[in-house]
């Protein structure tokens, strides 16, 4: 029950109905008996700073911010972690003695994610990674897997994109621009090849499976791929896109963007409700289920 000691959290988006948050962090404060309530949080383009502040005067611990406020998000901070200033964006807040300090956890929980389907990063040179895309998603994913000893590759339809990207990064070295073009045959030398554009959001409902004619263009980009790339793509809805279909039926080994949701919401929870979640079966069945609903 909610009472005059209820921490509160919530998900900040525009719509926001479609986040599978709210699920997530009340099955934390249910598992570990924490007195905490998540809520979502519908905010229009252009109303999130008195959304910010309005809440931080209310008592709330903190939010999750999503699509589009995330770089809005940024530019409002009082502070920011060493993790959003590289990644230019900010998914995670918490409110504290009066200021708005952001964080971005995307990049850490997809290669937490990762390393729980046994694709190590453990700070020496872990292989090298191709990224399609150049959003704020490729740009978190890429920061996180330089700082776990990746050589990160990336592509983008507008090369210009990529190219500003590369410079914002910096690398050290370990960062390098290839052509849209040219990116299926530079797998014979990718370790890991990541989606993050908005490609695997045009397949079918889950339901219906991928559509066809898109694992049948992504097996041949996949043609060149060397036999132990890993396959890894953001979106969970669906959970097997038609990349991941395509590279499962090349032998390949995938990992869908589940994983990444929940592993990224786990340092959100820990810093407003004080506990450190676990990601069990009660969970991720929880999960399923609801994305099977879609």
């Amino acid at each position: 029950m909610l009472d005059g000691h209820t921490r509160l959290a919530g998900v900040i988006g525009w719509p926001v109905g479609h986040s599978r948050s709210p699920l997530m962090h009340n099955y934390w404060c249910q598992r570990y008996g924490v007195n905490g309530a998540y809520v979502p949080l519908p905010v229009a383009p252009g109303a999130l700073e008195p959304a910010l502040r309005g809440l931080a005067a209310s008592g709330f611990r903190g939010v999750n911010v999503t699509i589009p406020h995330k770089e809005a998000a940024f530019a409002l901070c009082d502070e920011l972690s060493l993790t959003a200033r590289r990644a230019g964006a900010v998914n995670t807040i918490c409110f504290r003695d009066g200021k708005i300090i952001g964080d971005c956890t995307d990049g850490s929980g997809f290669c937490d994610n990762l390393e729980a389907h046994g694709v190590s990063g453990d700070g020496k040179r872990s292989g090298n990674a191709l990224i399609l895309g150049a959003g704020g998603a490729a740009r978190a994913i890429a920061a996180a897997l330089l700082d776990r000893g990746w050589r990160v590759y990336l592509t983008n339809r507008s090369a210009d994109r990529a190219a500003k990207l590369v410079t914002v990064l910096g690398g050290e070295g370990n960062l390098e621009q290839i052509s849209w073009e040219s990116w299926p045959q530079a797998l014979e030398r990718m370790d890991l090849v990541v989606n993050a554009t908005s490609l695997g959001m045009e397949d079918r409902s889950e339901a219906a499976g991928p559509d066809q004619a898109l694992v049948q263009s992504w097996k041949i980009s996949l043609a060149h791929a060397s036999h132990n790339l890993c396959v890894a793509d953001i979106v969970y809805t669906p959970r097997r896109t038609a990349l991941l279909q395509a590279a499962e039926e090349h032998g390949l080994k995938t990992v869908d963007g589940l994983g990444m949701l929940i592993h990224q919401a786990r340092l959100g929870f820990e810093a407003w409700f004080g506990t450190a979640p676990a990601i069990d079966s009660g969970l991720v069945a929880l999960l399923e289920a609801d994305l099977g609903k879609g």
